[in-house]
């Protein structure tokens, strides 16, 4: 696997995107920064948003873009695609080139994610 240099700041990640993995990235982005308070950063070399703690991350690939959660295995009410892998209580939904995630589930999902963080506290503190 060829190792890029990360973006320098979220905007210019999704700038280097194309087609329609930037288009469901810059769809989900904007539904998440206008759910709650979150601090966006560039961390693995895609988007992570923080609130006490890892919130959320969305990554671009190849032949898919992952919409996860650390906290995802609790919030599969809400959306029951997230399939739970990986450390702590991650789960991500797979999304691919006809898939879309409402911007009204992934308010509820974002929300009750900052909320279970406020509550419970940082995700990677175990």
């Amino acid at each position: 696997m060829k190792k890029s240099v990360p973006a320098a700041n979220p905007e210019a990640h999704v700038e280097a995107l194309s087609g329609w993995q930037r288009i469901t990235v810059q769809e989900l982005r904007a539904a998440v920064v206008a759910s709650a308070k979150l601090d966006e950063v560039i961390k693995w070399g895609h988007l992570v948003y923080l609130s006490n703690g890892p919130v959320l991350l969305i990554r671009a690939e190849e032949r898919r873009v992952l919409f996860g959660f650390w906290r995802g295995k609790r919030l599969r009410e809400i959306e029951a695609r997230l399939k739970p892998g990986g450390k702590y209580e991650m789960a991500t939904v797979e999304l691919h080139e006809d898939d879309e995630v409402s911007a009204a589930t992934v308010r509820r999902l974002v929300k009750a994610a900052v909320a279970l963080n406020k509550t419970i506290g940082n995700p990677t503190d175990i």
